[in-house]
């Protein structure tokens, strides 16, 4: 889930990367969480500092090649989890001084390109696209689902306006016979009463059935929530987000908790702050003209971030109320 990479020559880009570095302030020291490795783009550039130290966490199993050998280098300063980050919570950090926290929500080159994994439409065969610790795949999901459901993904994780026909053409074609990559390809296109020449037909639906499968909206919300509460005092939370969804989620919780009263109430007056962050820019940042002449894919990146005002662990956020009708739609897979 680390950065984009440029098709043309394969290479890696952590995105944003000097933004990000500026931003946590590696040369001071501290404990650093990269919460998506990947091929270790962030974790690398920090491990450059010498009083640093990085827990690294990654969903999907090939990461841990990549890991493998920072921590033979980095045996005292690199530890690795192949975990999901909603899993953050688990890792015992009572003794670390985390003065930041990462998330970089894109697919790199080597995901999209992989055919076990099945993230694109132009994959050959199985529709997979399991990013690793996942409970059921696309294809179970595009030959189980019913209409209604499928309709939602579509509609709510894609912003498929066509969706409803999708759905219905899908539920058509799968009675003959199990859909898969190319099938279901050749439905989108079918479907499509609107062509749009400059975008795939097949990228809104892809899309959704990727964050569907991954379930990649509680992820980031309980992700968000365990991040929050993990950060030590004037540390930092920095969000790299690639679609118009999550980017909508990471700004409602950092502007419900930096403009809101957000400590419990449980919490004792005297310890109480008006608010958990502060937010120093309530715009993103984006990549500049040199970052997206060396890496075009980076031109949808948006980098948000707050400091924490406090070391307390317990705060209220409603942000599970406010987007509870996308996970409720995550929820369809439980009957798969």
């Amino acid at each position: 889930m680390d950065a984009a990479i440029t098709s043309k020559m394969q290479k890696h880009y952590p995105v944003l990367l000097k933004e990000i570095i500026s931003i946590i302030s590696p040369q001071y020291g501290g404990t650093f969480i990269d919460c998506t490795f990947g091929q270790g783009g962030y974790t690398k550039k920090i491990l450059e500092f010498d009083k640093t130290k990085v827990i690294a966490l990654d969903r999907d199993p090939e990461s841990e090649k990549i890991a493998l050998k920072l921590e033979d280098e980095f045996e005292e300063r690199f530890k690795f989890r192949n975990i999901k980050f909603s899993q953050l919570n688990n890792l015992k950090l009572k003794k670390e001084n985390v003065k930041g926290v990462i998330f970089d929500l894109g697919y790199s080159y080597t995901q999209i390109k992989d055919p076990n994994k099945g993230l694109s439409f132009d994959s050959i065969g199985k529709l997979n696209m399991q990013l690793g610790l996942n409970s059921y795949s696309a294809e179970e999901a595009i030959n189980k689902l019913d209409q209604k459901e499928l309709e939602k993904i579509f509609k709510f994780f894609g912003d498929e306006k066509e969706g409803k026909y999708i759905a219905r053409n899908i539920v058509k074609e799968r009675v003959n016979k199990k859909i898969d990559t190319q099938g279901l390809v050749k439905i989108i296109d079918n479907s499509k009463r609107r062509k749009n020449f400059r975008v795939n037909n097949s990228t809104k639906a892809f899309q959704a059935l990727r964050i569907f499968v991954n379930k990649e909206i509680s992820e980031l919300i309980y992700g968000l929530i365990n991040a929050a509460k993990i950060l030590k005092k004037d540390g930092v939370l920095a969000v790299v987000t690639f679609h118009s969804l999550e980017d909508k989620i990471v700004k409602y919780f950092f502007k419900n908790l930096s403009e809101n009263k957000s400590i419990s109430r449980y919490t004792p007056l005297i310890e109480q702050t008006d608010t958990l962050f502060h937010l120093t820019k309530k715009k993103p940042i984006t990549p500049n003209e040199d970052e997206l002449s060396e890496n075009p894919p980076s031109r949808s990146a948006k980098l948000r971030f707050v400091v924490k005002k406090t070391d307390f662990f317990d705060f209220e956020t409603d942000i599970e109320d406010q987007f509870k009708n996308l996970i409720d739609i995550e929820n369809f897979g439980e009957k798969l």
